[in-house]
This record gives C-alpha cells, sequence and structure tokens, in this order.
C-alpha cells in the first residue's frame, strides 16, 4: 500500500471513531448536535473507505479499518466514558492488532 493509500484508510478509521464516540455522546439521537457529527463522520468514513479500496481488497481494507476503529473505541470509552474491559476483552483486542500485524507485514494480498 502505498502512503496515500495509508493516510486515507487511517482519515477513515478517523473519521468512523469520531462517528461512533458522537453515537454515544447522542444519547439515542436525543442531542442534535452528536447527532449530526453522526451522520457527518459516518458519511465521510465510508466514501475515504471507498477510495481505500481503489488499490486494496476489501477484506484487507476492512479488517484493518475494523480493527483499529474498535482499538480506538476501547481506548476513547476508556478515557472519555469512564468505561473498563475485563481481560478477555483486552486479550481478544490484542489478537485482532496481532492479525493486522500479520496481514501487513506477511500476506501478499494486502499488496494486491
Amino acid at each position: 500500500m502505498s502512503l496515500l493509500t495509508y493516510a486515507t484508510l487511517f482519515l477513515a478509521v478517523l473519521a468512523e471513531t469520531i462517528g461512533t464516540t458522537a453515537l454515544q455522546a447522542s444519547q439515542q439521537f436525543t442531542k442534535p448536535l452528536p447527532s449530526v457529527i453522526v451522520v457527518v463522520a459516518y458519511a465521510a468514513a465510508f466514501y475515504l473507505l471507498a477510495l481505500t479500496l481503489r488499490s486494496v481488497p476489501v477484506g484487507v481494507a476492512y479488517a484493518l479499518w475494523s480493527g483499529l476503529g474498535i482499538l480506538l473505541i476501547a481506548l476513547i470509552g476508556f478515557v472519555v466514558f469512564g468505561q473498563t474491559l475485563d481481560w478477555p476483552a483486552v486479550v481478544g483486542m490484542s489478537l485482532i492488532v496481532g492479525g493486522i500485524a500479520v496481514i501487513q507485514l506477511f500476506s501478499a494480498a494486502a499488496t494486491h
């Protein structure tokens, strides 16, 4: 993947993370500003993900997008919303990170 592709995918993850954080803050779409942020951020996330799909297979792109999003949301949940994770959740997320690393370091599918 090129640097531009990585940047586009990272921006997609960032937009998705913002959207998911705003979804929590919207309190089931009862607060207008966070609700608007949800819609705009998710639209941006899917648009940027679609751009990434020009040069990355959908399975690889989605694995990276969703895996990194899970980790960022868990971190934001902890820092912003005071949510905690138990050890099985931490182990599971570590396996996700390991899977992303294996894809990027060893899979030929990541470069097609």
